[in-house]
């Protein structure tokens, strides 16, 4: 069993358009953009990056907005649910500032014994607040959400899967552990975690596969501490015969990719360098930063991204 993985990284979703989102995340959600960049692939679609003040592993949303992508149909092989740590007594709140924001798909509900409420994003895409006692991650505090309310980042990601089985093991491997059951639904937590600790298994035989679009997650992924660690995760993956990606630099970290069982994409990204690699804290998120391969691209990008509007 692996002990180098510490918890969530990021979760990478699609959508339709940039300045929506760019709205939600930073207004409605109240957190804070910490990169904006263009995806490596596609150097014509902006990379953007939501997190809280420095982009901590662990609470860093990131977004491929690609202009008229067709919506996404929810199933099994993805993640279905991405959740957010808030305090504890703070979901009155929300559904305040929710309903007064036009967030539509607001549902209460209890699982695991915690308080929660499920949302929408603007393409469909699911996510939940989840009430935490005690959290220490630090929140962003400028992003117009009161600090005592205020998101503190991930809680857990929710994988909905044809077959449980193999992917229960995979994650068992990776260090984590079967902690609870409710239905359906089994939660792994991994020990000595960044705070964003949890995966939960949805089981669903009957629920045919999802179709990746605006409103999918792309990939969720998870966190070691540095480039050491990530070989030694990728050695022992590749050795339980997992195919597994060369090391990737993706700028703000390192990464490796793997296709998991139930089909859900897993990525391994290192803490370091981190998103004040090429900006100061104070300006995160401000300027276009570019990949050094398509830097000569600047001028055609800046003239024919869609602005944010902030």
């Amino acid at each position: 069993m692996l002990d180098q993985i510490k918890g969530l990284h990021h979760v990478t979703s699609m959508a339709s358009d940039a300045r929506q989102n760019n709205d939600f995340f930073t207004r409605k959600l109240g957190l804070r953009r910490v990169k904006k960049t263009v995806n490596f692939d596609a150097p014509d679609v902006y990379h953007l990056y939501y997190a809280d003040e420095v982009g901590t592993p662990g609470t860093v949303m990131t977004y491929f907005p690609f202009p008229n992508i067709g919506k996404g149909s929810p199933g099994t092989g993805e993640v279905g649910r991405t959740v957010f740590s808030v305090p504890a007594g703070t979901l009155g709140y929300w559904e305040k500032h929710f309903a007064e924001h036009g967030v539509t798909g607001l549902k209460r509900e209890t699982l695991f014994g915690e308080n929660r409420i499920d949302f929408d994003g603007p393409d469909g895409d699911s996510f939940a607040l989840v009430e935490v006692k005690d959290d220490k991650r630090l929140p962003w505090l400028k992003g117009g959400i009161p600090g005592e309310d205020a998101i503190h980042g991930f809680h857990s990601v929710s994988l909905r899967l044809k077959d449980a089985g193999a992917t229960e093991e995979l994650l068992k491997f990776m260090g984590y552990e079967v902690i609870d059951t409710a239905g359906n639904v089994k939660r792994m937590a991994v020990k000595d975690g960044n705070g964003a600790d949890f995966v939960d298994i949805e089981t669903l035989p009957g629920v045919s596969y999802a179709n990746l679009g605006a409103g999918s997650v792309h990939h969720v992924a998870f966190a070691v501490e540095n480039r050491a660690k990530q070989l030694e995760v990728r050695k022992a993956l590749m050795d339980t015969g997992y195919q597994v990606t060369p090391v990737i630099d993706r700028d703000y970290f390192w990464a490796i990719y793997f296709r998991t069982p139930g089909g859900v994409l897993f990525e391994v990204a290192t803490n370091e360098p981190g998103f004040d690699r090429d900006e100061d804290t104070a300006h995160l998120g401000e300027a276009l930063k570019l990949p050094t391969q398509h830097a000569h691209l600047r001028p055609w990008l800046e003239k024919n991204l869609q602005p944010l509007g902030d």
